[in-house]
């Protein structure tokens, strides 16, 4: 077992409506709700933030955000100008898991570093 929590964030349905509205080409495939929430980045948090889900999210509800937005388009200017806690729980589903098993057993690295 790892000492960590993790965040996954499912996108609802006003994220969806702005990655189709954002969207710069015009032409790419439609966007659904299922499958802008099939790859979902999976967020390390410790394991006492994760008992406190509620205070970590307030904290750093921005960063993530913009992690998401950046997922999705690279250009800020087709980043919603609000991205405040009303409108990050209108646009975010938080899952937040308080038991991560490291099933590998070997060493975690960091690939950005």
């Amino acid at each position: 077992m790892v000492n960590r929590g993790a965040v996954i964030l499912r996108y609802k349905e006003l994220f969806v409506q702005w990655i189709k509205i954002a969207d710069p080409i015009k032409d790419s495939p439609e966007v659904t709700m299922a499958n802008a929430n099939e790859e979902r980045t999976v967020y390390l948090i410790s394991d006492g933030d994760a008992e406190n889900i509620d205070r970590w999210i307030r904290e750093n509800h921005v960063v993530l955000f913009e992690s998401e937005l950046e997922g999705w388009y690279t250009d800020e200017s087709l980043w919603p100008k609000k991205r405040d806690l009303k409108t990050f729980n209108e646009w975010f589903e938080v899952e937040c898991h308080s038991v991560v098993l490291d099933t590998v057993g070997g060493q975690i690295f960091d690939d950005e570093v």
